[in-house]
C-alpha cells in the first residue's frame, strides 16, 4: 500500500518545499467527498504505480485507507518529472465516469500483408459504479487484415459497465501501407 502525508498547507510556498524535499504533489477528490491535499514521496509514487496490477489501487493517508485511480497528472515541460497529480476515491456504491486502458493481444494477419496496426484509442470513456469497475479491455487483434477494425460497439462490455465513447468509433485497425 501507497503511504503519503496529508498537507496542512497548501500554499506556493510550502508546496515548493515538498517539492525540494522530493515530494509528489496530490489531490484526492470524490462526489460527495471533500478534497484531501496530500504529497506522497515522488519515487515510491512511481514505482507503485507502475507495478500495480488493477487499475485501482490503495492508499493511505494519515489513518484513513483510499481506493483511488489516477485520473491526471502534469509533468514538467523540460525535465519531464512528474510535478502533480489527481487522484480519484472509488465509491462502490456511486455511479461515475472511468478512463479504461484498452490492451491488444496476438500478432494480425495484416501485417504480413503489408499493413500497419494503428491504435487509435488507448482508452474508453465508461460509467460504472466502482464495485464494477473493470481493471482494462482486452482485444484479440490476430484475425485482422488489411482493412479491417475492431470498433466500439464489437469490444465485450462486463455487466453494469456502458460505454460512452460512440458505437460507430475504431479502436483498433489494420491499415495497408503506403
Amino acid at each position: 500500500m501507497l503511504e503519503g502525508i496529508v498537507r496542512e498547507s497548501i500554499g506556493k510556498k510550502s508546496a515548493k518545499a515538498l517539492k525540494r524535499d522530493g515530494y509528489l504533489i496530490a489531490n484526492v477528490y470524490a462526489k460527495g467527498f471533500e478534497n484531501i491535499n496530500a504529497a506522497f514521496k515522488s519515487n515510491e509514487f512511481i514505482k507503485y504505480v507502475r507495478n500495480k496490477t488493477t487499475l485501482a489501487f490503495d492508499i493511505k493517508l494519515g489513518d484513513k485507507t483510499y481506493k483511488v485511480v489516477v485520473e491526471e497528472y502534469q509533468k514538467h515541460p523540460v525535465t519531464n518529472d512528474l510535478t502533480h497529480v489527481d487522484l480519484r476515491v472509488v465509491l462502490d456504491d456511486v455511479k461515475s465516469r472511468y478512463f479504461i486502458p484498452v490492451k491488444l493481444t496476438g500478432t494480425p494477419i495484416g501485417l504480413k500483408n503489408k499493413g500497419v496496426l494503428v491504435q487509435s484509442k488507448r482508452r474508453l470513456n465508461v460509467e460504472c459504479f466502482g464495485k464494477d469497475l473493470p481493471n482494462s479491455f482486452i482485444l484479440d487483434v490476430t484475425k485482422l487484415d488489411t482493412g479491417d477494425s475492431i470498433i466500439v460497439r464489437e469490444v465485450e462490455v462486463p455487466n453494469g459497465v456502458k460505454i460512452l465513447d460512440g458505437s460507430d468509433v475504431a479502436v483498433v485497425g489494420v491499415l495497408t501501407a503506403k
